[in-house]
Order: structure tokens, then sequence, then C-alpha cells
């Protein structure tokens, strides 16, 4: 098999220290790609190549629709090789084929998008008090930035940071999850095709305690960007301190999904269902935490118990499958750590909470689809992120209620309730402290709308014209025209 390396300054080139990884499916634990484990030592080499890119290179000099152009270059190639991708995206991960597929167009339209917005800011011209002045407020790239992606959704992820950093004029350094670098290796192979300057993306595989961290603490880095755990994050907040990069974090959340009694019954059950087992519930924003209120709620448990027990588990690349594996064995056993945790608290366990018995699911790393009800708001499953095919549900009384509950998390990433009550659509959407609120849906995004979240679950936001700001620096520019002495010292 042969060996997939890294892309430093234009080369591609093996780790260092020599050493690989094997890749493996989820599905059956077969082994897919081998790949190059680099360590501290390439990531200095490709923190220099993109510094170097930065300082003296014409990327950032270059003109922004020109960088545009080559951007959609990027997209037409995603394109023609999305079948490609999305392939190779479920073998790596185990979601579906379909999954993958949505994900590949949803990439292409996001490095259009940036490539549409590459040229579009002239500067701001603000009034000045000095006489016979110009006074400018312009957007300049920030530098290099450390990229940080993670395993759910490899490609799609990484494209919200590398998209909206090569239209700003920024160069970069990739570092995907270890254990889901296959398409990121791929689409670095698209960058080239596209003719991106060398040093201008550079992609480092390895784990995140030594490749992550030292992007993280180098001061050669301008910004990191970051999509993962809570814990992670605070520990790469810590080492950007050291040169006060700019830092951009997504670290999850625990999202409520909220019924009231006057919901379209049907509609709420199909998106309570879709906000949670799409990818084996391994999303940051999965509507995991169910609430319904008093009048819903003993309907809409017996039917999320009839639904989900019809859930057909198997190999995402099957037509048919519509949940497949978690990513490794170590998070199954986090999963089921969460679930063993429920059952200790008191939630009563009515669907679901084991491993599947049909044998030829046996080697994958599958978990079956669990519901527990009777869940109080202080409960761990309630308040921790389980990140796996797990729903809570708490049952609640009035609208104050369900608003003071939903909002008593340290997340704040996205939430859904679903209602016909125009004043309440009101009083919700202005009381929910999170960064995305759905009414009537769950769970929908697009390119155009900034994505991110309140409290711990992080900083900055992806996605729209502020995902391409993130990537900027602020600069005022004021020129003086009529310039004179005003003899004020020594005169």
């Amino acid at each position: 098999m042969t060996e997939k390396t890294m892309h430093i300054d234009g080369v591609w080139t093996r780790a260092g220290s020599a050493a690989t990884r094997d890749i493996i499916n989820p599905f059956d634990q077969g082994v897919i790609a081998v790949v190059s484990e680099g360590g501290r030592e390439d990531a200095r080499d490709a923190v220099d190549a993109a510094r170097q890119a930065f300082d003296r290179g014409p990327w950032p000099r270059t003109p922004g629709a020109e960088r545009g152009r080559v951007l959609m270059r990027l997209a037409g190639l995603i394109e023609r090789d999305a079948e490609e991708l999305a392939r190779m995206e479920t073998l790596n991960t185990g979601k579906t084929l379909e999954e993958s597929r949505w994900d590949m167009a949803d990439i292409a339209g996001i490095f259009r998008y940036f490539a549409g917005l590459a040229d579009k800011d002239g500067g701001e011209v603000i009034a000045s008090p000095v006489q016979d002045s110009t006074s400018l407020v312009v957007r300049e790239p920030v530098g290099v930035c450390g990229q940080i992606s993670p395993w759910n959704y490899p490609l799609l992820q990484a494209a919200w940071k590398l998209a909206p950093a090569l239209a700003a004029g920024c160069t970069v350094v990739m570092k995907p999850s270890e254990i889901t670098p296959l398409t990121t290796i791929k689409v670095t192979e698209l960058c080239v095709e596209a003719g991106i300057p060398d040093g201008v993306v550079n992609l480092v595989l390895g784990p995140g305690a030594t490749v992550g961290a030292e992007l993280a603490e180098s001061p050669d880095v301008d910004l990191i960007s970051f999509t993962g755990g809570i814990e992670t994050g605070k520990t790469i907040m810590r080492a950007a301190a050291g040169n006060v990069k700019k830092v951009a974090l997504e670290l999850g959340g625990k999202n409520p999904n909220i019924v009231f009694d006057d919901a379209d019954f049907e509609t709420a059950l199909d998106y309570l269902l879709n906000g949670v087992f799409f990818h084996a519930g391994q999303i940051c924003s999965a509507g995991a935490r169910v609430m319904l209120q008093d009048g819903i709620h003993d309907r809409m448990v017996e039917a999320l118990r009839e639904r989900m027990s019809r859930i057909r588990l198997g190999d995402g690349m099957v037509q048919g499958t519509r949940m497949g594996p978690l990513i490794s064995a170590a998070h199954r056993d986090k999963v089921e750590g969460y679930i063993r945790i429920g059952r200790e608290e008191g939630a009563r366990l009515l669907l679901g909470g084991g491993r599947p018995s049909d044998p030829a699911l046996a080697r994958g790393f599958f978990v079956e689809p669990t519901l527990f009800t009777d869940c109080a708001n202080d409960m761990r499953i309630v308040q921790e992120e389980v990140f796996g095919p797990v729903i809570t549900v708490e049952r609640f009384s009035t609208e104050e209620e369900a608003l003071r509950n939903a909002n008593s998390t340290i997340y704040g990433l996205s939430a859904g309730f679903w209602t016909r009550d125009p004043d309440r659509i009101r009083r919700m959407s202005a009381g929910l402290r999170f960064g995305t609120v759905w009414v009537n849906d769950f769970n929908v995004y697009f390119t155009q709308a900034p994505w991110g979240g309140f409290k711990q679950s992080g900083l900055g936001r992806e996605l729209g014209r502020m995902g391409l700001e993130e990537y900027t620096e602020v600069k005022h520019v004021f020129q003086n025209h009529n310039a004179r002495p005003v003899h004020w010292f020594g005169a």
C-alpha cells in the first residue's frame, strides 16, 4: 500500500522520523491507507514555509479577484472528483455515502462563496476631524494560520477554515485529525492542481499532542483555528498566549431540541430523529437533548422509541444504510461509558444501550440507537456532550421552565424549538443563549450564515462574511494632505 505523505513548501514529503500510521475503516477495521506520522519538527518546517510564503511570496499580494479565480478553479476540481472524495470520506469515517455526497456538494459551494468575496472589501472611508485629510479602514490578511480540523467532518470542517483563509490572502498549515486525514490529503493535491503557489497550503499529518501543540505554540503562527473538544480548546488557548495569536475555537455543544404541545407532531418527530442520528450522532450540533412539554411527552416518547427501533445500521457504502459505526473503539468506549452513567444516575433506558447483535456488524464500532427518558436537568448525560447516537428526554411544563433549563449549560452552540405560537417564537428566539437558534427546524446551516457559539462553545465565527473577517486584521490608514508645522515644542 503506497504511503500518503505530507505537503510542505510545495513538496510531498515523509515525516522526518519516517513514522507511519494505518488508517482504518471503522465499519470493519480494515486498513484503507498508510500515511506519514509527522511530529514537531515537521510542523516547524511547515510553519517556516508558510511564514516565508506570507512574508515574501506572491499570494498575499495577489489581487483579490485573482485569488477568487484560483478558488473557483479549486471548487471545480472538487466537483470533478466529488464521488472519489465522498467514497474516501465514507471509508474513513463510517458515515453513509449519501451523507458524504452532501458534504462534497457543500464543500464546493463553500469555496465558490469565499471566492466571490475575495475582492469585495475595498475598505471603508470614515469621516476625519482633520481638515484636508482622508481616513480609510482596510482589512488585511492576518498572516500564517494553523488550522486543526476534527475527525467527524474532516473535509467539510477543513473547508470552513481553508476557503476564507485563502480568500483573505493568508498562508496555512493544515492539520487534519490523525485518524481521518485522507480527504484533506486529496484536497491538498487539488490545491496544487488549481495553481496555489508553493508554501501557501501546507499539510502536516500527526497527533494533536505534537503537531497541534507546535502550531498553537509557534511564535510564527498568527492565528490558530481549532474545532474539537473543549479541554483541548482550553489547552490551545493557553498555548496561544505565548505570542498572543488570534484564536478561533468551535468546541461543541449540548443542544436542546424543544417541542411544545402545539407543534406539528409528525414534522417535529422526524426532525428530532434527523437532529441526532446522522453520522451516528457524532455532530457538534446534534439535538440529543430533547425537551418535551407535558401534553406531547408520552406520545412523542413512544413514537421516538418505535422509529428508532427501525433505524438500519450497517456499512455506509451500502445503499439503504441509515446509520454507520462510531469512529473508533476509544470513542465507542466513551459513549458506552455515558450510557452506564445515565443508568447509574437514574435515567430510564427505554431503547438500545448496547452493541447490535448482527454478526455482520461485529467488527464495526457500533452502538445501538439509544433512548433515555425520565432525565433530570442536572444529570451528566443531559449536561455533557456524549457525541453518539443517544437521546435524552426531559419533560417540562411551562415556557419559562423550558427556557431556564435549556440555557443551564456551559455550552451555547445551537438550539431549536417547535411551536405554532408567533409570540412564543419571538420570546424563545430572544431568550435562548445560543449562536444558532432554529425555529421549526433543526441542524440546517448554509455558507452565507455565520456559525459559532456562546459561552464555552468557542470563540469567533466560521462561514458567512464574518468567517472571512476572522482571517483579517483591521488597519486604519490616515493621510494628511496638507501638513503644516505647529511650532509647539521649542519654538
